[in-house]
């Protein structure tokens, strides 16, 4: 096909979007409200990952060194914590540092705590476990250690952790499968109505011996500029959507929030791009593609 037939066929493709502006319409419409749906989960199931992340940070072991402990044995079992893999923000406070704490925590009836002949609390080692579900291995490495007396983890915490984890992940992907199915199944039956509407006008075409190509071209142009439309609409909306959500939590109650594990969110700005690029990429293959399947038997004359 010569260059100036396909410039031809793109620029009719194109007119055809303001020609047939009713269906046209319906499916930007279509498009926009699946993209817009799949941006948005798509945006939260990556936000959420970080919550559930931030919130499986937050577990801590606690070590209890044996009395009489060394200090090279210390030492020995700050090497030991350093080297598993699975162990992280390893500190250490001595006994006097942590009777202070619990001081603090007494409040005014921390005068009680003057009359003690000797210091009770016991010199720890305070981690925190990079994957919980490795947390009674990492325990039982831990207990092996020369030194050490005992060990307290967060084993009902982990454990109703990963069951929520677990039901989260096959809830988001059932979601996100139905979801994209379900878009996929409307936008197809919206322009296929889109088609349906112009039948007659394929048909002559065919009849006075125009090509499948031919005649396909103009429908692949439209559907794929209105799919580019629909994106960067869905775009626009995702981003005052995003943005609007996301203010919520840079307020001054933003404190509360970090509590249930609401920090390090995705700015927006960070991933706009990829953003666009993806809904309109998408925008285009569903129209363009949904265009030419939803054509086919309007062809065979």
């Amino acid at each position: 096909m010569r260059t100036s037939n396909v410039s031809y066929l793109v620029k009719k493709g194109i007119s055809s979007v303001w020609k047939n502006f009713v269906m046209s319409f319906a499916s930007f419409c279509i498009l926009l409200v699946s993209l817009l749906q799949v941006s948005i989960t798509v945006l939260l199931v990556m936000n959420l990952s970080i919550i559930m992340k931030n919130i499986e940070n937050t577990n801590e072991i606690t070590i209890y060194i044996a009395k009489g402990t060394t200090e090279d044995q210390k030492d020995h079992i700050r090497d030991v914590l350093e080297k598993n893999d699975n162990l992280t923000d390893i500190v250490y406070q001595s006994s006097e540092d942590a009777l202070e704490e619990f001081k603090e925590s007494m409040g005014e009836y921390s005068e009680l705590l003057e009359y003690l002949e000797e210091n009770p609390m016991p010199e720890t080692f305070l981690v925190r476990a990079k994957d919980i579900s490795k947390i009674k291995y990492s325990v039982d490495a831990i207990s092996s250690i020369e030194g050490v007396e005992q060990v307290k983890a967060p084993y009902d915490f982990a454990a109703a952790l990963l069951n929520i984890r677990d039901t989260f992940s096959i809830i988001i992907i059932a979601m996100l499968a139905t979801l994209i199915v379900v878009s996929i199944v409307i936008v197809s039956n919206t322009i296929r109505t889109s088609v349906f509407a112009r039948r007659e006008e394929i048909s002559i075409m065919k009849y006075v011996g125009a090509t499948n190509g031919f005649i396909k071209l103009p429908f692949f142009v439209e559907g794929m500029f209105i799919g580019i439309m629909a994106g960067c609409a869905a775009f626009g909306l995702t981003w005052f959507i995003y943005n609007s959500v996301f203010a919520l939590f840079s307020e001054e109650n933003f404190t509360l929030w970090q509590m249930f594990g609401f920090f390090d969110l995705i700015p927006f700005d960070s991933i706009m791009w990829a953003v666009l690029i993806i809904n309109c990429a998408a925008g285009a293959l569903l129209g363009a593609v949904g265009t030419i399947v939803s054509m086919g038997k309007y062809l065979k004359v």
